[in-house]
């Protein structure tokens, strides 16, 4: 049967090279994903920026640490302490302290992410002047770049100053810096000292000092800005590589496996004349089996060359489109060849073993059947995988919205989940092929002609063809509905939130990260016919089930009865006017949420506490976190200042006043409908790219995929066309029948696909209903069009560019060729 097999691959080269493409991208994209992977899991070693020159940099407590039964769990403090007095007079004994100081910048004409710095930091990195001097009053500066002169006067939120100098830029930072003294009053707290002095003497004067840390060498990198950046870019770049990769495996293989079954099924007379001739099942399977280990090695092979070529070509466009960092390249590893050349080599063979043994249960007289009609397009294996599959999905939907419904919305969760349906709906899509056909169909065969009656019964009649042509549209439609859908219902819920919290007529902003002082907040208290409620960002840790440290955003109120004024918080239970130095407000996430209780937090600090919890709010989207109020928030700044209307009061006028308010602070005034429209969540860059990417990558496979079936389909209908000319049917007839039949097959796939993303909408929205959030399900209707129109394009032109191909001969002599 090995003969049999070697000359059945030349004299059907068009069914074996359809599945040869579709194996090859598909190994391909394995090993480019492998390859990125794979090169995402270590960053290359990053030595210190701006203390490079420093001896020592002391830091103070900067992370929480708390002991668990399983060790230390750790969280970086949202408010980082500075290092204590004592222990800074202990350090000045050993040799120079230079206090460092950073707090951002905004000037006209310069950089979006200025930062200011003391002058005397300037030489541990080091800057050196190019041109100019060093400052020396208040009002002089030097700056990195060149995008100031000496000379130059700039306006900056901190007030105009002169450029005297500037330095080369380094690389790391855009810096301005001031007198260490102007630098002081901007910023009164410092988190880090310079110490010129020996490392272990600097150990020995920190002992007992709670938290502080003694940098040296390449530790000194802590002590810059976002030091973890480049593990942060790290599981960035996994998630979207992992996402990416784990949706173009579940294409891959499903593209595979159904273009191989299809390639066998197309082929049942072939098998019924070989047992006709005596060829026993065996002899079939293995025949077959043969044929696919044949095109599984070569097109896997092709594939891991073809991925060597593609991922430096990807990770250039993610470093260039600012996805990664400007390291990121791949790296030498062999272990994605051999996952994808494998895996491809087992999708080929597990594609054909179904459909083998239905091949060897083909009876000698198929070699008779003349009809294409599929009498049996579902087996007993297809009817059991693909009802398990489904039931599956809808129990573990049902489990997850009685028991945790917000697991639903986490993107892991939105992510996987259309994958289990794809898989079912497509095994259960020769059930719903012929009736969702005749029904689609309908009104095209009331028109007047055969046309539409044809495109309905060949299409009704073809099921496996049917099933198999807009199988790779519905995963594209199913995916980009899934994925997009999922972003954006997520989007408008957060949105509907925000709109439904908020009710303050006006909220100010704070221009910087260091907020507004006290006389600013003063000042907009004493407007006219405004109740004012300033809160500062904090966070509060809870240590939860004894093990898991976790970290909730918090709001610092200092008049609960101003917030119940201006926010309308989602209480479940409890009064926020309740709220006081002693208690906190929570939400129904935490372990401890019933009014009265107590519960043992860490402040933003990392100061231990024990509160009461006043008032527990729903759970939400997840962003509902807590409120405490300023005593439990030190050192947080008033960053934001919601502004409700008192009775009687002018709108425009409270809004002036407001204004004039903060004019000198460099604070945003903002109406609500501003505010909520500017507070309008978005997807993260990094997920949105990698969703578009794995979008992009499932468009462009099961686009080929589709091209490379529609043109497996139609060369095996040649002799259909003929009949059709025979028939009395012209060349131009029979093409326009054959494009509407393509279209008639997208319409299948795109309905299907459809009808998962709906599913797995309606489990989110479902879930959120249950979080207490009323929203809409959101489709994203422009980019589904979009790839109904990609779909539809590419299978017309697969399908009647092979078919005008095949009619430039006669009708008879088509008629009569053999398969």
């Amino acid at each position: 049967m090995l003969s049999v097999a070697l000359r059945t691959l030349r004299t059907r080269w068009v069914t074996f090279l359809g599945s040869f493409v579709a194996l090859s991208l598909g190994v391909a994209l394995l090993a480019v994903m492998g390859l990125a992977l794979a090169s995402s899991m270590d960053a290359p070693d990053r030595g210190p920026e701006r203390f490079a020159a420093a001896p020592v940099v002391v830091r103070g407590q900067d992370t929480l640490r708390v002991p668990t039964p399983i060790g230390d769990r750790t969280h970086e403090l949202a408010q980082p302490r500075a290092v204590p007095p004592g222990t800074v007079t202990e350090l000045e004994r050993l040799g120079r302290v230079v206090p460092d100081r950073s707090f951002a910048v905004r000037a006209e004409g310069g950089p979006g992410d200025l930062v200011g710095h003391p002058w005397s930091t300037a030489a541990f990195a080091p800057y050196e002047i190019d041109a100019g001097r060093a400052p020396r009053d208040a009002g002089e500066v030097v700056v990195t770049g060149g995008w100031a002169e000496p000379g130059e006067r700039v306006r900056t939120d901190r007030g105009v100053v002169e450029v005297v100098g500037t330095v080369p830029d380094r690389g790391f930072e855009d810096a301005v810096f001031y007198t260490d003294a102007e630098a002081a009053r901007l910023s009164p707290v410092s988190l880090q000292l310079a110490v010129d002095a020996d490392a272990s003497a600097v150990r020995d004067a920190v002992r007992g000092a709670s938290g502080v840390r003694v940098l040296t060498g390449d530790d000194r990198r802590f002590a810059d800005a976002d030091p973890d950046r480049d593990s942060e870019a790290l599981t960035a770049m996994n998630a979207m590589f992992g996402t990416a990769g784990g949706v173009t495996a579940f294409v891959s293989v499903f593209v595979v496996a159904s273009t191989f079954a299809f390639a066998v099924a197309q082929r049942r007379r072939e098998f019924g004349l070989l047992r006709t001739a005596g060829a026993t099942p065996g002899q079939i399977r293995r025949m077959v089996l043969a044929e696919a280990l044949g095109v599984g090695v070569l097109a896997s092979a092709a594939g891991c060359v073809l991925g060597s070529w593609g991922a430096p070509r990807l990770a250039a466009w993610v470093v260039d489109g600012e996805l990664a960092p400007a390291w990121f390249t791949i790296g030498d590893y062999t272990w994605p060849y051999h996952m994808a050349f494998w895996t491809g080599l087992l999708v080929a063979l597990c594609g054909v073993i179904a459909a083998s043994w239905r091949a060897g249960r083909t009876a000698p007289t198929q070699a008779l059947r003349e009809a294409s009609v599929d009498t049996r397009a579902m087996t007993w294996g297809r009817w059991l995988f693909g009802a398990g599959l489904l039931v599956t999905a809808l129990v573990t939907l049902g489990i997850a919205l009685a028991g945790a419904p917000g697991d639903l919305l986490h993107r892991k969760t939105y992510v996987s989940r259309p994958m289990l349906l794809i898989t079912a709906v497509a095994l259960l899509a020769p059930v719903v092929v012929r009736p969702l056909s005749r029904l689609l169909a309908w009104l095209p065969a009331q028109l007047p002609g055969a046309a539409g009656m044809l495109v309905r019964e060949n299409a009704a009649a073809g099921v496996r063809r049917t099933a198999a042509v807009a199988a790779p549209v519905l995963v594209t439609v199913a995916l980009a509905g899934s994925l997009l859908g999922a972003t954006a219902t997520l989007n408008e819920a957060k949105a509907t939130e925000t709109r439904e919290q908020t009710a303050a007529a006006f909220v100010v902003t704070g221009a910087g990260d260091t907020g507004f002082d006290a006389r600013t907040v003063d000042r907009l208290r004493s407007v006219p016919g405004a109740v004012v409620s300033p809160t500062s960002s904090s966070a509060v840790y809870v240590l939860e089930e004894g093990v898991a440290l976790i970290r909730s955003d918090a709001r610092a109120v200092a008049d609960p009865e101003a917030l119940a004024a201006t926010t309308r918080l989602p209480l479940a239970e409890g009064r926020a006017t309740d709220l006081d130095d002693s208690s906190i407000i929570v939400n129904e996430e935490w372990e401890r949420h019933s009014v009265g209780q107590s519960v043992q937090v860490w402040l933003g600090d990392g100061t231990r506490r024990t509160l009461r919890i006043a008032a527990v709010m729903t759970t939400g989207t997840g962003g509902n976190g807590v409120y405490v109020t300023p005593a439990n928030a030190p050192r947080a700044p008033v960053d934001r200042v919601d502004v409700a209307l008192a009775d009687g009061a002018d709108a425009g006028a409270v809004a002036a006043g407001l204004r004039e308010a903060v004019g000198a602070a460099g604070g945003q005034v903002s109406s609500r409908d501003e505010w909520v429209a500017a507070a309008y969540p978005e997807t993260n860059s990094t997920t949105r790219a990698g969703f578009f990417l794995v979008l992009g990558i499932a468009l462009l496979y099961t686009g080929i995929s589709l091209v490379n079936t529609m043109v497996m389909a139609t060369s095996d209908r040649v002799r259909d066309l003929a009949v059709l000319r025979l028939a009395g049917a012209t060349r131009w007839q029979v093409l326009r029948l054959v494009g509407a039949e393509s279209l008639m097959v997208v319409a299948v796939g795109a309905f299907l696909g459809l009808v998962v993303a709906g599913l797995n909408l309606a489990g989110m929205w479902g879930a959120l209903g249950l979080l207490s959030v009323d929203t809409t399900i959101e489709l994203p209707w422009a980019e589904l069009g979009g790839v109904v129109a990609s779909c539809a394009v590419l299978a017309v032109i697969a399908s009647v560019a092979p078919a005008g191909l095949a009619l430039r001969r006669r009708a008879v002599e088509l008629a009569g060729m053999r398969e």
